[in-house]
């Protein structure tokens, strides 16, 4: 009558397959950090590139995608074009136009933080007049004071981008910038506009104050156009023809939310290449696994030949070693998505984003890992099953 071997539980292939992780700490520990430095630069990479564009989508959310601009090109002859003063309301007559804002760039005039630094050894900072409307169509904020207003429009008072008041050495309203060799009332502060970079190095006045103090000419340098979103590639097509008929070729248009846009094709391709990075750190983690358990198995002859003598299948010692194998692996993975995921949170903490890690790439991690592992310890676990229990024990 045959005997029957003994069946082995999951609760006794995992006792079995962790007792040679335990015996061992410190090489199981080397091997696990392997799998995890791959795991955690690879969920850290797709957490960072994830939390980026979320970023960008919210922005894109906030600020809109229906944003045009309208600019002076160039010239046949290679010079700088203008357009007309009437090109504002020209645009304002089409359909689909909600919004319609302008800035014009004072040629003679720059901004000083103070009448004792001559022109000849710096430039200043520019000055544009603009319209009141301007931060209803760009998404400009005010952090500190107000924007200009019917009255102050018509005054010295002056609005600082977020860029100018840093070079100025402003922080708060009521100070003065000289400008065109007299004094204008700093009466508000705008935070960033992302769609309007322009905006933030300049200096603000309004625009009737412009024409009486600056002998401003009236043309307009950047036409801000918000129009509904279903019609925003029909408006861009009859931009140029509107804000100048006459020479249609001499002004440029754009789609401000475009640069945000290629701005995350970037970083899709960037993280494409850390991930093949961290693919290269996964594998050579896997070896690592597989030298550990090539070594456990030659180390552990005599207990492999202990087993065999005492019942123990040829299936039973390779489920062992693969389980070993497979646990071995598993403690980097969990390790390196860890790891992944503080990274992910620190760095978008440190940029004021929304921390995001997708769910597959932790799941993804985590089955890489047990792959890995099995493929690792299948050898290993092969070649522990084929020793003979007398050649196992007659090891030294």
């Amino acid at each position: 009558m045959g005997l029957n071997p003994a069946r082995l539980r999951p609760r006794d292939v995992l006792r079995v397959g962790s007792a040679g992780l335990r015996t061992r700490p410190l090489r199981v520990f080397l091997s696990a950090l392997g799998i995890a430095i791959g795991i955690a630069a690879m969920t850290a990479v797709v957490g960072i590139s994830a939390s980026s564009r979320a970023e960008v989508d919210r922005q894109l959310a906030k600020l809109g995608t229906n944003l045009l601009t309208v600019s002076p090109g160039s010239t046949l002859i290679g010079g700088t074009a203008s357009l007309p003063p009437e090109s504002v309301a020209m645009i304002g007559r089409i359909g689909p136009v909600r919004q319609v804002a302008a800035i014009g760039k004072v040629p003679d005039a720059h901004a000083y933080r103070t009448d004792r630094i001559p022109e000849a050894q710096t430039g200043g900072i520019s000055v544009h007049a603009a319209h009141l409307d301007l931060p209803a169509t760009v998404g400009a904020r005010n952090t500190a004071g107000t924007w200009l207003n019917a009255a102050t429009e018509r005054y010295p008072a002056a609005v600082l981008g977020s860029g100018a008041a840093r070079r100025l050495g402003i922080n708060a309203v009521g100070g003065q910038v000289y400008v065109g060799g007299m004094w204008f009332t700093v009466v508000g502060l705008l935070d960033v506009v992302p769609l309007a970079p322009e905006v933030d190095s300049a200096v603000l006045i309004g625009w009737p104050a412009a024409r009486t103090y600056l002998n401003f000419d009236g043309n307009p340098t950047t036409v801000y156009t918000r129009t509904a979103d279903s019609a925003v590639e029909a408006v861009r097509a009859v931009l140029a023809a509107t804000a100048n008929p006459a020479a249609p070729s001499e002004v440029r248009v754009s789609r401000p939310s475009d640069a945000l846009a290629a701005r995350q094709a970037t970083s899709k391709a960037f993280t494409g290449l850390l991930l093949g990075l961290g693919a290269v750190a996964l594998l050579v983690g896997g070896v690592g696994v597989a030298n550990t358990m090539v070594i456990s198995v030659l180390e552990r002859r005599a207990e492999i030949g202990l087993r065999r003598a005492l019942g123990a299948t040829r299936g039973q010692i390779r489920v062992q070693f693969l389980a070993e194998s497979l646990l071995l692996s598993a403690l980097g993975g969990v390790g390196g998505v860890l790891l992944g995921v503080v990274a992910t949170t620190l760095y978008a903490s440190t940029q004021s984003w929304a921390a995001l890690v997708p769910v597959w790439a932790s799941g993804g991690g985590l089955a890489a890992t047990l792959l890995i592992g099995v493929v690792a310890g299948l050898y290993p676990a092969i070649r522990a099953a084929r020793l003979a229990p007398t050649e196992a024990l007659a090891a030294p």
